[in-house]
C-alpha cells in the first residue's frame, strides 16, 4: 500500500513538499525520482510520482485523481483540557477515527495551568494530525482549534449534539444518539463536570449521555464515543 502526503496546494499539475518533511522524505524514507506516492491538497487525493528529491525539496507529479473515502459524517470533539500525553494520544487515536474537528475546552477541574500552556502546544497537536492522517490515509486533516471556554463551545450550531456524563441516570448513548451527518461530542475533565457545567450544558440543548456503568478516563470516553458514532452511521448507510 502506498505511503500518502499533504502537500500545500497541487498547482497545473505539481506538488511540492519543502523543509524538514522534505528532510523526512529524503533522508529517512529515502524516497527518489520515479516513484509513486499518494498526496492530498486536503480536498482531493492524487496519484503522483516523484520528480526531484534533494535534501530540502520533494517534487511530485500528479498522475490522476483517486476516489477519496471520507465519510460524509462530520464529528467535532470538544475535549477538556487534561495532561498533554494524554490529550496528544487523543488526538492521534481521533484522527485515525476520521474525527473532523476537535476543539480543547477549558474547564473548571482542568488542572491548573493547562489552559495558558495549551496555547503554545496547538502547532504540535495539528503536527499530531497531520502524522496520524498520513498514517491512517485521510483525504483531509482535522481542524484543532485554540482552546476555548466551555460556554463558547456550548453555543455552538451543531445538528446533534452530545455530552458525555457519568451520572448514572444519563441515558446509553447508542439509544439516545440522534443520527445526523453533524454530531458534537463533549468530554469533560478528569476530575468530571462541576454542577454549574452539567446545568450549563443541559440549558444549552446538549444532550447528556453515558457509555456505561464505569467511570472512563477522559481519553478513553473520547475514542469510545467517536467508536459508537460512527458504528451507528454505518450501521444506518
Amino acid at each position: 500500500m502506498r505511503r500518502r502526503f499533504f502537500v500545500d496546494e497541487v498547482r497545473n499539475g505539481h506538488a511540492e513538499i519543502s523543509g524538514e518533511d522534505a528532510k523526512h522524505l529524503t533522508r529517512v524514507l529515502r524516497v527518489e525520482p520515479g516513484q509513486r506516492y499518494e498526496i492530498s491538497d486536503n480536498r482531493n487525493v492524487y496519484l503522483a510520482e516523484i520528480e526531484v528529491a534533494h535534501k530540502e525539496r520533494v517534487l511530485f507529479r500528479t498522475l490522476e485523481p483517486i476516489e477519496s473515502r471520507e465519510s460524509p459524517l462530520r464529528v467535532t470533539l470538544c475535549a477538556a483540557l487534561i495532561k498533554f500525553d494524554h490529550f496528544e494520544w487523543m488526538i492521534e487515536k481521533a484522527t485515525e477515527l476520521g474525527v473532523a474537528e476537535i476543539v480543547p475546552v477549558e474547564t473548571v477541574r482542568s488542572e491548573r495551568g493547562l489552559e495558558r500552556a495549551a496555547h503554545k502546544r496547538v502547532e504540535r497537536w495539528r503536527r499530531i494530525g497531520l502524522e496520524a492522517s498520513q498514517q491512517s490515509r485521510r483525504a483531509r486533516l482535522p481542524e484543532i482549534s485554540e482552546p476555548l471556554p466551555l460556554r463558547n463551545v456550548l453555543a455552538r450550531d451543531v445538528a446533534s449534539r452530545l455530552a458525555m456524563d457519568e451520572d448514572a441516570n444519563a441515558p446509553p448513548m447508542l439509544k439516545a444518539m440522534p443520527l445526523s451527518e453533524s454530531v458534537a461530542i463533549l468530554i469533560g475533565p478528569e476530575g468530571g463536570w462541576t454542577g454549574d457545567e452539567r446545568t450549563a450544558f443541559v440549558t444549552a440543548g446538549w444532550l447528556p449521555v453515558s457509555l456505561g456503568p464505569t467511570i472512563l478516563r477522559s481519553e478513553t470516553a473520547a475514542i469510545a464515543a467517536l467508536a459508537v458514532v460512527n458504528a451507528a452511521w454505518q450501521s444506518q448507510q
